[in-house]
């Protein structure tokens, strides 16, 4: 304690409010399907989860939370008849990875990397000329895939690029991924069913080598942590690109990912990562 006005709220009441924010209003048996601020303080208020708030305070506290008011895109809803207990696991083993008390693994497939020009990215250029890409479409040179993990608690990514995207290729980066780490530790990977990541060979050598197998709900990849650092992958490694060759491609992305596991506080990165995290 440095002196001044202690917080107004506790740390479990601070948490209770987060999570119905998070909530969906017609879930708490809310004739609305979108929360405001007033609506929201007048709901915790009723509810005694709070005697009093003003909207500015709870504007603020839900910023100091890291929930903001989002517009809505479109969503596709899991038809995952245990998609309850599935996401559930997977947000416990987050909250297990966040306290250091496990090693929580997210992987998944990236790609196809092909060698088309790439829109979308920003450069410096005279406002008299500015930077353009050629529209080349037809380099017979195939694809590439990068096969990436990212280890919720250490906060690194690792990828390993290859052509196939197979079952093969799938459990040699696993292994690799397992050899990061002594055998006793016990590894919990959250993926999706993606076919190469199911089936009985997978599932024989997660338990012969002390491994989970936490899949998500069809339709809830948004519970992959992954997708967040693909997301920056993109706009750091291929926004805006007109890569030559698959060699200079996969080079560019090696570096990236050495690169970030250096600077997992970069601002630009953090602020691209935060704002595609759901889970």
């Amino acid at each position: 304690y440095k002196g001044g006005r202690p917080q107004t709220f506790t740390l479990p009441k601070r948490q209770e409010i987060k999570r119905i924010a998070l909530t969906d209003p017609q879930n708490l048996d809310q004739p609305f399907a979108t929360w405001s601020l007033s609506k929201l303080a007048d709901y915790l208020v009723a509810e005694g989860v709070v005697t009093d708030i003003s909207h500015e305070g709870l504007r603020l506290l839900l910023r100091e939370e890291g929930v903001r008011f989002q517009a809505v895109r479109t969503w596709k809803r899991s038809n995952d008849p245990n998609f309850q207990a599935k996401r559930d696991r997977i947000v416990e083993l987050y909250a297990l990875a966040d306290r250091g008390e496990a090693v929580v693994i997210c992987l998944d497939e990236f790609g196809p990397l092909n060698l088309q020009p790439q829109p979308g990215g920003y450069s410096w250029a005279p406002r008299s000329k500015p930077r353009r890409i050629r529209a080349t479409y037809t380099r017979p040179h195939g694809v590439r895939h990068l096969i990436g993990a990212y280890d919720v608690g250490a906060d690194k990514l690792y990828g390993h690029i290859k052509k196939r995207k197979g079952r093969v290729e799938f459990l040699q980066f696993c292994r690799y991924v397992r050899s990061l780490h002594p055998p006793e530790v016990r590894l919990h990977f959250v993926l999706d069913n993606f076919s190469p990541h199911l089936g009985k060979q997978m599932r024989d050598w997660a338990d012969e080598n002390n491994v989970e197998l936490a899949y998500t709900p069809f339709y809830g990849s948004w519970l992959n942590r992954i997708e967040a650092q693909f997301r920056a992958l993109r706009y750091f490694t291929l926004a805006g690109t007109d890569h030559p060759d698959h060699a200079t491609q996969a080079r560019l992305i090696r570096r990236y990912i050495a690169w970030r596991n250096r600077h997992p506080s970069d601002r630009r990165l953090r602020h691209l990562v935060n704002t595609a995290n759901v889970a």
